[in-house]
């Protein structure tokens, strides 16, 4: 009878020893999931999307501390998601547009915002669940990120063309399911003597959700 109750614990021991063993695998979380960090993975090919954070600005200052500039009232992008493996690691997403509105500038002699064009779309934007949670945005094929601006001024319209090979850095946070970027510089190629240098990119967007899912449900990175 002792045997028999012997082997009988030491099997249950194996059996849980061997659960515990297998589980994190199982439950193992992807970087991105939706609804919470426990929900569902993301899907390969699921479009990710997001506006600016309510009451905020997306800005191209002339320094990385400066006001002086254009912000905008209005942004977005889409993005779709062309990796997502299991956590620890990074996800990466394609971003295929971002647009910009309800633009102004304090900078004298100009009138008006006329538009911003994000050129050389797409973009790959790789979302780190590292410490920082850090977010790279890289330029795509054509080599360069892009961004032309087009001011009214007292003289006519100028564009100033602006342009970034090496990428920008940004951070996401599960708080509000945000990724934001800030003082990001990106140097002047063309444009007149009323274009900065260079310009300083700021922006936060969210709540980031999944538009592919019903529901659109938010963004989380594990």
């Amino acid at each position: 009878m002792r045997i028999r109750r012997t082997l009988a614990t030491a099997t249950l021991a194996a059996l849980a020893l061997a659960g515990a063993a297998v589980a994190p695998a199982d439950a193992a979380s992807a970087v991105l999931t939706t609804g919470s960090p426990s929900g569902p993975a993301v899907a390969v090919g699921d479009v990710l999307t997001a506006n600016l954070v309510s009451g905020s600005y997306a800005t191209f200052y002339n320094s990385a501390t400066g006001t002086s500039g254009i912000k905008c009232a209005a942004s977005a992008f889409s993005a779709t998601v062309t990796d997502n493996p299991a956590a620890p690691g990074s996800a990466v997403e394609q971003l295929n547009s971002q647009t910009f509105g309800s633009c102004s500038s304090n900078v004298l002699g100009v009138t008006g915002v006329k538009s911003i064009t994000v050129t050389n779309l797409p973009y790959t934007n790789t979302v780190s669940d590292a410490p920082g949670n850090p977010v790279k945005l890289t330029p795509g094929a054509a080599g360069t990120m892009g961004t032309t601006v087009v001011l009214s001024t007292i003289l006519g319209s100028i564009n100033c063309n602006y342009q970034k090979s090496t990428g920008i850095n940004g951070t996401t946070s599960n708080t509000g399911n945000t990724i934001g970027f800030s003082a990001q510089p990106f140097t002047l190629v063309s444009g007149s003597g009323l274009c900065f240098a260079t310009g300083y990119f700021s922006a936060t967007y969210g709540p980031v959700t999944d538009s592919s899912v019903a529901g659109s449900p938010a963004l989380f990175v594990n």
